[in-house]
């Protein structure tokens, strides 16, 4: 009897895809596979369509369920496949119960409620994640905000906080069995705290894990949206060494116009300004971001300005998506640039952060970091770079580690 899961998108999915395993194993289930999908973008919804027939080549006597934030917006698109037993909303599917019932796989195939009238998200405590030498904890799940592309508070519904005394019991329990990082995620994290009592901000659940967890070694962040760190956040940021000095940005665009059209909350100079200020803060932050390129009406001109905002923010991990009219986005509605100048873009766009990661890279040999080892010979270090080792080593240690070079990609320890 087995339970395995294919994992689509982001570190949210990753968390729930572990608590799903628990709970399907809990249930008895067997033969299953679960595919928790995700729809940040149409490819990642494709990818998962053509990852469901695969698998129903290759284990033909597996009954797959299919769930995730792809699911919760199209599911009659996934019931309508032969290949799928079952379609999960990303609320039910966090339910034990929904497992339990599952055993029967009986004719209602879709189970899907509206996400929109889910109004708490519970702490889904784990302790520990197999495969991965450092544990991620959810505390905040959708979003309310409309950003003009995107499709993901459909599948994720309005935003909604774990309470904080919740996760520093999660926290707390993760580090006593062993945990040496953890990583704080959800779909809008910076909007933390705005539907629990007293409006607490990611800030103070950042300085409240430091201070009543001393234990913990390493704190680390998922994605934030920049326009709303708060005081405390940056409060740590510069005061705290065990708060991991990497930023992984939702930014999106360096064109003010292309900024407003896409429905963001902050422009051009916010964006420089604070990365600006985090450096001076901690001159050792390591910046990602997320760009999209080809966003519609996005002259070479504004694109320009995605380019250069590489530079100015000194970004060095680009996760770059050449835009992708989803059906019922604003954006869809939009005049589209033309595909080949989208991919074109991307490319551009890539090389560009290509050219940056080399010089961070440049720039960290000789250094001396702290490495979290995982398995297959790698680890990161607090800026989240990966390094390569010579020779194995043990999964889940803390090492000091010389940077001797690099492969124009990855460090090379010494």
């Amino acid at each position: 009897m087995t339970v395995e899961l294919v994992t689509f998108g982001c570190r949210l999915n990753i968390v729930e895809s572990e608590t799903m395993r628990r709970h399907a194993e809990e249930a008895g289930l067997g033969d299953v596979v679960i595919v928790n999908t995700c729809a940040v973008t149409a490819e990642a919804t494709r990818q998962a369509r053509q990852s469901i027939r695969r698998i129903a080549r290759e284990k033909p006597d597996a009954r797959i369920v299919v769930t995730g934030c792809a699911a919760q917006v199209d599911p009659k698109t996934f019931a309508a496949m032969p290949e799928v037993a079952q379609v999960l909303g990303n609320d039910e599917k966090m339910r034990a119960a929904t497992w339990s019932g599952l055993r029967d796989f009986g004719t209602e195939k879709i189970r899907v409620n509206d996400i929109m009238a889910v109004k708490e998200t519970a702490t889904h405590l784990l302790d520990g994640l197999r495969g991965h030498t450092r544990a991620f904890v959810q505390v905040q799940n959708g979003c309310d905000h409309r950003c003009t592309f995107c499709i993901i508070p459909f599948g994720r519904g309005n935003s909604r906080s774990v309470p904080m005394g919740a996760v520093v019991e999660q926290v707390r329990t993760l580090v006593e069995h062993g945990a040496r990082e953890v990583v704080l995620t959800g779909v809008d994290i910076t909007s933390y705290g705005a539907d629990l009592p007293g409006a607490p901000k990611l800030g103070a659940l950042v300085k409240s894990l430091l201070r009543h967890i001393p234990e913990l070694e390493r704190l680390r962040i998922s994605s934030i949206d920049s326009v709303e760190a708060d005081y405390d956040l940056l409060d740590a940021i510069g005061n705290d060494n065990r708060l991991m000095p990497h930023l992984h940005l939702s930014l999106q665009a360096g064109d003010d116009m292309i900024l407003k059209r896409m429905k963001r909350r902050h422009l051009r100079e916010d964006a420089i300004r604070f990365c600006d200020e985090v450096k001076k803060l901690r001159p050792d932050m390591v910046f990602g971001a997320d760009i999209i390129a080809g966003f519609p009406t996005e002259t070479e001109e504004m694109f320009s300005r995605s380019l250069d905002i590489v530079e100015e923010c000194g970004l060095t991990h680009l996760h770059v998506f050449p835009f992708s009219p989803r059906p019922d986005t604003p954006a869809a509605r939009m005049p589209q640039v033309a595909r080949e100048v989208v991919k074109e873009r991307a490319k551009r766009l890539r090389e560009r952060g290509e050219a940056a990661l080399l010089n961070h890279l440049q720039n960290e040999v000789g250094q001396r970091r702290q490495v979290l080892t995982e398995r297959g010979n790698v680890g990161r270090t607090e800026g989240f770079t990966l390094v390569r080792f010579s020779s194995p080593v043990e999964a889940g240690e803390i090492r000091p580690v010389i940077i001797a070079g690099h492969d124009g990609r990855d460090l090379v320890a010494a």
